[in-house]
């Protein structure tokens, strides 16, 4: 992409927030073009405003994605400002200090996002500064889809139909090949400042062994994805213990990359079966549509959509729930999960579903405790689908799971990782179990137990629920809401 050359001294202000990226950056390519100079700044906001890392494992990827991004700026000659408290005031200062008269950004569709945004329009508005914001973040506006009662879509499958009629997304624009700086500079704090990083201790050592934050990265696991193992997907993804997914959902969830880059990098392949590609774009399509929810839900992160089930009777249990979280809950492919969740702050799609399950239906545990252990553990956090897929499982949400669809544990581990490649991954222990009772070893005769050198209740925990008792008990409490 072109740039205009700087005809003016005023320069623009181009707000970057979950945008960490150059290309299809609809803000700055406006920027770029405006014949001003452009002061590219990122606000760390507080953490009550739910506008930035959403919880610690996103923390470390934001640390290392601005870091990244003020490389990439640097190469295009322009420094990367980092200032942090309330939007509004920060960008008051640096509109006084600069003599800027306009801001622009992408927009964002976090409830708390867009309230900041608007106030912050109208209140820029007023003294004349003008504001810009532009589409990206998704493959289309949440309000735009409607059905054809004209109300917002409950049902993901004529969302995605409706979607998919809807054309295909822009073409993504270019990187700017220069980005034109003020002659002066402004003071920035540095990202060493914010502490994003664990140190004592230091939680997050192995997450570089998997992960590269940042938009070249995100480009580059994408080319690696779409020219390798989209083909297959459709079968491959449900397999935990196969390298059968993107991956991009971390990058997505920082902006490092757009769905319409992603979108975009699927078509008119000829070595890859449609049925791949259609089923890669509609997790895209999840992701709309979880925004979709969102926007029409602004609390959906808190409340049930369907609301019968906020006299769900809950169990507290604490001992439980920090059973579960540390992946000792005597079911190998949740404690699989749980601990590739700590390991590595990520989990595979299929056993986030399994563990989730486990949670609300073995142990009677309110959905919302796992959604916020997820957020804060997830370096793929996010505000919609996270909400979205954790209502979906508790039977909550729109055009959710039935919650008497109770996942047994034992059964979902042999049926979507059979040979327990991610179970001996993940839980060392038991490892040396014959397939037959990797996912059950608690029904392993005490003979086999001994040869692989296995004392249940030492060396593995024995289950901490019996699951054909649990799944009673929780259509139980299912039926008391339907008796009420």
């Amino acid at each position: 992409m072109a740039t205009n050359q700087s005809i003016t001294s005023t320069p623009v202000i181009v707000w970057f927030r979950k945008d960490l990226r150059l290309a299809d950056h609809q803000a700055l390519w406006a920027a770029c073009n405006s014949g001003q100079p452009v002061i590219v700044l990122y606000i760390r906001e507080p953490a009550e405003s739910g506008n930035g890392a959403l919880g610690a494992a996103q923390g470390w990827w934001l640390h290392h994605s601005l870091a990244a991004l003020a490389k990439t700026l640097a190469r295009h000659g322009c420094a990367l400002l980092l200032r942090s408290g309330d939007a509004r005031v920060i960008l008051d200062e640096l509109i006084a200090q600069s003599g800027a008269d306009a801001v622009y950004w992408n927009r964002r569709y976090d409830p708390r996002g867009i309230k900041v945004d608007s106030d912050i329009k109208a209140a820029l508005a007023a003294r004349n500064i003008k504001v810009r914001s532009f589409p990206g973040q998704l493959l289309h506006e949440p309000s735009r889809l409607k059905t054809g009662a004209g109300t917002p879509y409950k049902v993901y499958t004529p969302f995605w139909r409706s979607l998919e009629a809807s054309g295909e997304p822009e073409t993504p624009l270019e990187a700017p090949e220069a980005i034109v700086s003020p002659e002066r500079t402004f003071e920035s704090e540095t990202l060493d400042d914010w502490g994003l990083l664990p140190t004592t201790p230091n939680w997050a050592r192995q997450f570089v062994d998997v992960w590269c934050p940042g938009e070249a990265a995100a480009l580059e696991k994408l080319e690696d994805f779409v020219s390798g193992r989209l083909a297959g997907y459709k079968v491959a993804r449900d397999k935990p213990g196969t390298d059968g997914t993107s991956a991009m959902s971390p990058h997505l969830a920082m902006g490092e990359i757009t769905p319409a880059q992603i979108w975009h990098a699927t078509k008119g392949l000829q070595n890859v079966p449609p049925e791949d590609v259609i089923t890669f774009r509609k997790e895209l399509a999840w992701r709309d549509f979880s925004y979709h929810l969102l926007f029409h839900h602004p609390e959906m992160a808190s409340l049930n959509i369907v609301r019968k089930y906020d006299a769900f009777p809950w169990e507290v249990d604490d001992a439980a729930f920090q059973l579960w979280t540390k992946g000792k809950t005597g079911y190998p492919i949740v404690d699989a999960g749980m601990r590739q969740l700590w390991t590595y702050g990520t989990m595979h799609n299929r056993v986030r579903m399994i563990v989730a399950s486990f949670l609300i239906k073995d142990l009677l545990i309110d959905w919302r405790k796992g959604e916020a252990w997820f957020r804060d553990t997830l370096v793929d956090a996010d505000p919609a689908s996270n909400a979205a897929s954790w209502q979906w499982v508790a039977g909550s949400g729109a055009d959710a799971s039935p919650f008497f669809r109770i996942f047994n544990p034992v059964l979902q581990g042999e049926k979507f990782d059979a040979d327990g490649t991610h179970v001996r991954l993940y839980v060392p222990e038991i490892a040396t179990l014959p397939d037959k009772y990797i996912h059950r070893p608690f029904e392993a005769p005490a003979t086999v137990l001994e040869q692989a050198g296995i004392k249940l209740g030492e060396i593995y925990p024995k289950p901490i629920v019996d699951h054909k008792q649990a799944r009673n008990r929780a259509l139980a409490a299912l039926r008391s809401l339907d008796d009420n």
